[in-house]
């Protein structure tokens, strides 16, 4: 367990050194949000009987963007593939420690770094636009709390998926073209287009015990009560469940695939 929490911590200090690729993400971020909260506002001038009033869609809409680097699907570790691909992997397969616990570190790794110096500057500035641009308070302390415990699940749920979509390099030699297809269904899943809760009931019952929405739908609705706490407190228990489930599946699936990998070249 030391070796991986000291990985862990020097991937975020490497991470932490890409300032200039986390400044242009934070600009884009912003100007994103801004961009999709008058969308909403032109979009709900004519709403009715929606789940989510312009206020909790707003506060939903700044989080994403603060959070993105965090939680977002599409989000893969080059790295990984590329290891893959090259045949690199054979190096780490002879490495005294589990190959996916490793990459599963460094994935969470790489994600709180990036997202460790964006967070901040998008949350503040939300926070001091006026209303009803801005980002409001969270609906209560508690719903405050878990949030918080939610966003840090909503993390290892999401790489754990990214973990099953870097293992179907094992058994193609590009896996660029399926990879991309997941990402665009498990974004729409997740949230990250538009909330759940504005999507057809059909779309939303199917999706409840799925992994998906749990990244980051679950703690954005969390934070402005659209999830009560309750509702929260059962999806914060999925999180868990689904975090077991993936790694157990990840897992098998290296482990598997390592015993008939063969490397090419040299």
């Amino acid at each position: 367990m030391k070796l991986y929490l000291n990985y862990f911590k020097l991937r975020i200090e490497t991470f932490l050194q890409y300032r200039s690729a986390a400044i242009a993400g934070l600009t884009t971020q912003f100007f994103w949000g801004l961009m999709m909260i008058f969308i909403y506002m032109a979009l709900y001038q004519n709403a009715d009987n929606v789940s989510m009033n312009l206020e909790q869609v707003i506060a939903y809409t700044w989080l994403h963007q603060a959070f993105y680097a965090f939680l977002a699907v599409r989000v893969m570790d080059s790295e990984i593939r590329d290891s893959i691909r090259s045949g690199n992997v054979a190096y780490e397969i002879i490495r005294p420690y589990n190959l996916y616990y490793w990459w599963y570190i460094k994935c969470v790794a790489k994600r709180i770094a990036s997202g460790m110096l964006r967070v901040m500057p998008v949350i503040i500035v939300a926070l001091l636009l006026p209303a009803p641009y801005g980002l409001p308070l969270p609906a209560t302390f508690a719903n405050f709390i878990l949030f918080i415990i939610s966003l840090f699940l909503g993390v290892l749920v999401v790489v754990g998926i990214s973990m099953l979509v870097h293992t179907l390099g094992f058994y193609t030699y590009n896996e660029a073209g399926i990879s991309s297809m997941l990402n665009s269904v498990m974004e729409f899943l997740a949230g990250e287009l538009v909330p759940v809760a504005l999507l057809p009931m059909f779309i939303q019952k199917g999706t409840y015990y799925l992994p998906f929405r749990l990244v980051c739908d679950l703690p954005f609705r969390l934070y402005s009560n659209n999830i009560n706490i309750t509702e929260g407190i059962l999806g914060i228990g999925l999180q868990v469940g689904w975090i077991l489930i993936l790694i157990v599946i990840g897992n098998f699936i290296v482990k598997n695939a390592l015993k008939k990998v063969f490397v090419q070249g040299g």
